[in-house]
């Protein structure tokens, strides 16, 4: 970024930036610290120890409840076949439904956050505009996605994007004139090629409820960078486009990294409400599965520990991540 911002001084006869635009405060000073390192381990109190068993006898009492109340009678040894499945054809074993909505839903999650995060960059950059206009725009964005219940959007644009504007695009004949290596690589990164349309209108459904989200920690993380770089940019002859890109974004996105991750995660949760559309998704299978195999604890157990290995998993990622950050802003 210095690099830069030395070449653009020198184009105006301007040199020493790197003290002129870092000179107001440090850059330990200028991010935002969650919380404070302390450096102490936490230790295993008697209360952890009382709340745990606590959990334990209370899992253990609910099973017995299912067992014994509702004489359920546990089948686990049917839901493998239902993760993956041995076809003869390719001698391998494949996904089968579950995993085929893991897959799904991971591509829903991936796909929703890029978009998310392009509509989300646009009006937090509208949310911190000296235009008037601009600052309505984004307001109106984010209060309006962010007060109306999603499964009303889901609705909304499903019906709208995928029975109107699809069609009017063509969307459906493009994917059907695609050769059959076009429509494999398509189904690997959107799913089936017979459901690319209805995917579309998902995927941007879940763009524009997220980047709502998005938009609020972009709009933050700007906000948050000292009115010092504006003025050291100013003062170097920088335009309000220039000093955006070089100065205030790069030191913005230290701060915004750890909240986009998690929002990520979140995203990934939010996924499941594009189900009652019949996008064919991780919670979609499920219910398709407890419906043709009445195992109702034994599909929605399973389920939930594919959604939380996933979770799980980008939270570990998300933290570390944080920690690399904060060391370095030491």
């Amino acid at each position: 970024m210095l690099n830069r911002l030395n070449s653009l001084c020198l184009q105006r006869g301007v040199t020493n930036s790197r003290l002129l635009i870092y000179e107001s405060l440090s850059l330990k000073e200028q991010m935002i610290q969650t919380h404070a390192v302390t450096g102490k381990k936490a230790k295993i109190t008697w209360l952890d120890i009382g709340l745990s068993l606590t959990l334990l006898l209370a899992g253990i009492y609910i099973f017995y409840r299912i067992k014994v109340g509702l004489h359920y009678h546990w089948n686990w040894s049917a839901i493998p076949q239902y993760l993956l499945r041995y076809d003869d054809l390719h001698v391998r074993f494949v996904p089968n439904l579950l995993m085929q909505g893991l897959f799904t839903t991971i591509r829903l999650s991936v796909w929703g956050t890029v978009l998310a995060c392009a509509v989300g960059l646009v009006m937090g950059l509208f949310r911190t505009s000296r235009s008037l206009f601009r600052q309505l725009v984004g307001k109106t964005y984010v209060e309006l996605v962010r007060n109306v219940p999603p499964l009303v959007l889901i609705f909304i644009f499903y019906y709208f994007i995928g029975d109107q504007i699809m069609t009017l695009l063509g969307v459906d004949r493009f994917v059907e004139g695609l050769s059959d290596r076009a429509q494999t690589i398509l189904g690997f990164f959107f799913g089936p090629a017979a459901q690319f349309s209805p995917f579309l209108s998902a995927l941007i459904t879940i763009a524009i409820f997220e980047g709502a989200y998005i938009t609020e920690i972009i709009r933050a993380g700007i906000q948050s960078i000292p009115r010092g770089q504006y003025e050291a940019a100013y003062a170097l002859g920088l335009s309000s486009m220039q000093t955006m890109r070089h100065v205030i974004l790069p030191q913005a996105t230290k701060i915004i990294l750890p909240p986009l991750a998690g929002q990520f995660i979140s995203t990934i949760k939010d996924s499941a409400i594009v189900s009652v559309i019949s996008i064919q998704e991780l919670t979609f299978q499920g219910m398709e599965l407890m419906s043709a195999t009445y195992l109702t604890f034994e599909c929605w157990i399973t389920i939930t520990a594919l959604y939380l290995t996933l979770t799980l998993t980008l939270s570990l990622g998300a933290t570390r991540l944080e920690s690399y950050i904060g060391k370095n802003q030491a």
